[in-house]
């Protein structure tokens, strides 16, 4: 069961999606805040899986309360839950420790399905954001930063596309091996343990 805890200051909103999750057996709604510093206060008490989080909310907004939730409580997903579509929201919100970022006009499906894929350690991207990604990605050349070669630097863009790895193949002309060669290489050299932590780097180190 995944111990869900939904933070908007919109009451309407909240039991709109209490109503949405009530239809899933995996899935429990155990509170609501209204605000990030009610949302702390809420959690010395309250254990939570996962955290719907409203950006815009007064007093404590969602990206302060996101940033204070990863250092005080690392083991909770915070799944980002805003109306902005605007790159600079989320990639803040990633810098500061979310584990994904959903559209509110997205459909029940998604939002189950983002809840889900953050609770089992993805990271999700709401599929109507703009093309976040879309730019390829440089290379740096500061020499604290890893010597990426510009294969890899493809395929991490394409990574950041949420493309498989068949899809990167066919997108690159080249065999899926080889493709996770490339992918395995990349998580070597920015020393992280998963695809997930690839794109969340990416965006930290501002390559996409």
């Amino acid at each position: 069961m995944i111990r869900l805890i939904i933070a908007d200051d919109h009451p309407l909103m909240r039991d709109g999606i209490k109503t949405i999750l009530a239809r899933e057996e995996d899935i429990e709604v155990t509170d609501c805040a209204g605000d990030g510093a009610e949302l702390l206060e809420l959690l010395e008490t309250r254990e939570a899986d996962v955290i719907l989080m409203d950006i815009n909310m007064p007093g404590m907004n969602g990206i302060d309360a996101t940033k204070l939730i990863r250092k005080k409580y690392p083991k909770i997903k915070v799944l980002a839950f805003s109306q902005y579509d605007e790159k600079r929201f989320v990639k803040q919100l990633l810098k500061n420790g979310a584990n994904g970022y959903l559209l509110k006009n997205s459909a029940a499906g998604e939002l189950v399905k983002a809840i889900s894929m953050v609770h089992s350690g993805g990271m999700y991207l709401s599929e109507d954001l703009p093309n976040i990604f879309g730019d390829k990605a440089k290379p740096r050349t500061d020499h604290l930063f890893p010597n990426l070669t510009k294969r890899e630097i493809d395929v991490l863009s394409e990574i950041c596309l949420e493309k498989s790895t068949a899809e990167i193949a066919e997108t690159l002309y080249l065999s899926p091996n080889t493709i996770e060669t490339h992918r395995s290489n990349l998580l070597l050299k920015v020393d992280v343990k998963n695809t997930a932590g690839l794109v969340k780097w990416a965006i930290e180190n501002e390559i996409v």
